[in-house]
């Protein structure tokens, strides 16, 4: 089962390093995760999620390959190419993984104009070296929601929402 952990930051560069970190983390396997997203609320108030992977390009090139294997076979690859991209890429578009888009979004408007947060879906993690790597961002932070455990989330407010 995977944990949902959202942070806010006054500064949206901040949930992009904490976004750039946390791949890092799972670059060295302390952190397994599921997806990361940042959602950002402009000045005008126009919320924006920023996704970690673009599903669109990735279906289409994946549909690309098919298209073209499959057009191969067929005699003509530049129409299996065209035709798999195609239907790769509407597929990516439209599929959703991971944390709800709407989930996300109803979140960021609650932000404040100009801040940001970081929402992370956590398969698992070696808790201690995680939280210990996050210093960094010690009092720049805000937990906004989490389904950690009393204690977890108590560990990751004091490393995040204290003042440095």
């Amino acid at each position: 089962m995977a944990d949902l952990i959202a942070i806010s930051f006054k500064d949206p560069a901040k949930a992009f390093d904490m976004r750039a970190r946390l791949a890092e983390l799972q670059k060295e396997y302390l952190i397994t995760m599921e997806d990361v997203v940042v959602v950002t609320r402009d000045d005008d108030g126009k919320v924006k999620l920023h996704q970690a992977t673009n599903l669109t390009a990735a279906g289409a090139v994946g549909g690309g390959f098919w298209g073209m294997l499959i057009g191969m076979l067929f005699f003509n690859p530049l129409l299996g190419v065209a035709v798999g991209a195609g239907t790769g890429a509407l597929s990516g578009y439209l599929s959703d993984v991971g944390i709800d888009n709407a989930f996300m979004k109803k979140i960021g408007e609650g932000l404040k104009p100009g801040g940001a947060a970081v929402f992370v879906l956590v398969r698992k993690m070696t808790g201690d070296k995680v939280l210990d790597r996050l210093k960094d961002f010690s009092g720049t932070g805000e937990v906004i929601q989490t389904s950690l455990t009393k204690t977890s989330e108590e560990e990751l407010r004091k490393v995040l929402e204290r003042s440095a």
